[in-house]
């Protein structure tokens, strides 16, 4: 009865405790796992060669490492950071994102100007189509009804559409300098793009047959990754340049907040009350915890060379 007891308490204590925040090392292949509780690196989870972004599966279940030039993605548990599996021989995998139906894992190949596409049945991707784009595709979007994949062209200044039926391109438009992250607005109207060479959020209209751009919403120089806020209407942009981080209004298309971010923030999570930012300081080998109310940074842990991605299971709502 007493081991019952013992184990139940485990148990609890197990489902009680705080999920990690993830913040992946790109020039060390591996992740460090931080303690929300005591900001501190408490463990390294070693990936593929070379990952730069994170991605949590829609259903939450698997953190998902994007190893780029190790071919690979390793998946982890967002809940408890233990390697969950390996899968090999997916393609320069420099971005990813998972249709929000999950039955199209989407890739972006950077170094080789493609994006692939993987169906999904649970369990494995497999190949369907590679998709030519442009010069070194860098971040992807997929709306809402998953009916298509947006991908900003980092070397050749372009946004591209492609259909996920049928896995052709349905429109390319030019942008401003190196554009990377992009984010769709929760109305599904407008497209947000983070301008690294300029010092702009440019905003594109995606309601029509063609995109129109609308808008460039000035926030720093190195305008590069988002993270929503989690109340469906304001959104962050890391300025890695800059060092700071703008807050975003979708709807009124402009800045309004803004916080110190040393370093050269890059990517992001947000808590799940919306306070606290954490933030990867690229150049700095630091995650940042900024507090968005106090507008400061609260926290600086340490972490490997050159951390790019952040992810955490208890975030904000994106």
């Amino acid at each position: 009865m007493a081991g019952v007891l013992v184990a139940a308490c485990l148990a609890l204590g197990a489902q009680a405790a705080e999920p990690p925040v993830f913040v992946l090392n790109s020039l060390q292949a591996d992740i460090s796992v931080i303690d929300p509780v005591t900001w501190t690196e408490t463990a390294r989870i070693a990936t593929g060669k070379e990952p730069h972004h994170l991605y949590l599966t829609p259903d939450e279940k698997s953190l998902i490492v994007a190893n780029a030039l190790g071919d690979s993605l390793t998946f982890v548990d967002p809940g408890t950071a233990q390697v969950q599996r390996t899968v090999r021989g997916i393609v320069d995998p420099y971005h990813l994102r998972f249709s929000p139906d999950m039955q199209w894992l989407v890739t972006a190949a950077n170094r080789l100007n493609h994006v692939d596409f993987y169906r999904w049945d649970g369990k494995e991707p497999t190949l369907v189509q590679r998709v030519a784009t442009g010069k070194t595709p860098s971040h992807l979007w997929i709306d809402s009804a998953s009916r298509t994949v947006y991908s900003t062209m980092q070397d050749s200044d372009e946004l591209v559409a492609i259909d996920i039926a049928t896995q052709k391109i349905r429109w390319r438009t030019g942008t401003g300098a190196m554009p990377a992250d992009v984010y769709g607005s929760p109305d599904g109207r407008n497209l947000f793009v983070g301008l690294t060479g300029s010092d702009s959020v440019e905003v594109f209209d995606i309601s029509g047959e063609q995109p129109r751009s609308v808008q460039r919403i000035k926030t720093g120089s190195g305008a590069h990754a988002f993270r929503a806020a989690g109340d469906g209407r304001h959104l962050f942009v890391s300025n890695r340049v800059a060092n700071t981080i703008s807050k975003i209004d979708m709807q009124a298309l402009r800045v309004v907040d803004s916080y110190p971010a040393p370093g050269g923030p890059d990517c992001m999570d947000v808590s799940a009350d919306g306070r606290w930012i954490y933030v990867s300081a690229r150049w700095a080998r630091k995650m940042l915890v900024i507090d968005t109310v106090e507008r400061k940074v609260a926290r600086a842990i340490n972490v490997g060379k050159s951390p790019h991605g952040v992810w955490t299971l208890r975030h904000a709502k994106r």
